[in-house]
């Protein structure tokens, strides 16, 4: 078990070992599964979130029951297809498979949560954007996984990643943090820039409410995850390029959890505050659920 990102990348530095490496060495040693079964779950796991990410983005894309969100993924296709976007090639695919991802979510279709339904696309939007640019193998991708896995837990036990508990800072930010470090790795990175890329990624986002219109995770969550996987590119390329973040990834990480943690609690999930408390919010949670009754005096 590690206990902070500092000892995840001390070691792998002091073996010569990947951060991916270690966490499935770790797993082999809590699961008492053979390697060869540990990678084909985490395989399983890449599979699904390819077949969201294709479901999402091909033929009209879905809709979730509500009809707040769907096919916003497939116009992001059209629009990469037919116009040079503004954000370049790499990054708007990586809106396309983001969005693709939490559209599925919001539609009740198979995700994994990575680390929750909430911030579920920004992992795959990342990975599937790199997939393209990178040719990546089947067994590149499973490592950029396990590279998020032993990160995320890391984060998950220092602070959170429930939006409940910190803000989407806790959801998306979390995601886009051990993403930008998986994405350092499989550039070929150094331990310690993917510790950076951490520390960017998550400094970025820091403060990040979590405010779901109607208590929904569709608005504006599917939207975030985009933030989510561009933020994280960023972060990895600041990183690549050498540029250091001043404060280190595990101080980041518990900064994080005290501002979470300082939010008020109609920031935190319940529906109550922010996107979710705006006219147009509260309208479309009325239309939903009905309005809401009024009590006998």
């Amino acid at each position: 078990m590690y206990n902070s990102i500092k000892e995840v990348v001390d070691t792998a530095t002091e073996t010569g070992k990947s951060i991916a490496e270690l966490m499935i060495e770790m797993e082999i040693a809590s699961s008492n599964m053979t390697r060869e079964a540990v990678i084909d779950k985490m395989r399983k796991n890449l599979k699904v979130m390819k077949d969201a990410v294709i479901l999402g983005s091909t033929g009209e894309g879905v809709k979730s029951v509500t009809g707040l969100t769907g096919q916003d993924a497939v116009r992001m296709r059209k629009y990469r297809e037919n116009n040079e976007p503004l954000t370049g090639p790499d990054v708007s695919k990586a809106l396309q498979y983001a969005i693709a991802t939490n559209e599925v979510n919001a539609a009740m279709g198979l995700i994994c949560a990575t680390p929750t339904a909430g911030s579920s696309g920004t992992i795959p939007g990342v990975l599937f954007s790199l997939e393209d640019k990178l040719n990546l193998t089947e067994e590149q991708e499973i490592e950029f996984l396990f590279t998020t896995a032993l990160l995320g837990m890391v984060i998950a036990n220092n602070a959170s990643v429930a939006g409940a508990v910190g803000g989407c800072q806790a959801e998306v930010g979390s995601a886009s943090a051990i993403a930008a470090a998986a994405a350092v790795a499989i550039k070929g990175g150094t331990p310690q820039q993917s510790s950076h890329a951490i520390a960017h990624a998550l400094g970025n986002l820091l403060g990040l409410v979590c405010d779901p219109v109607a208590g929904l995770v569709e608005i504006p969550c599917v939207m975030r995850n985009t933030i989510g996987a561009g933020n994280a590119l960023i972060a990895a390329d600041l990183a690549l390029a050498g540029i250091e973040c001043k404060i280190p990834a595990d101080q980041v990480i518990e900064a994080m959890d005290h501002v979470g943690r300082g939010l008020p609690s109609a920031l935190r999930e319940t529906g109550i505050g922010g996107l979710a408390g705006t006219p147009a919010g509260q309208e479309m949670k009325a239309r939903i659920f009905g309005p809401r009754p009024t009590a006998n005096i």
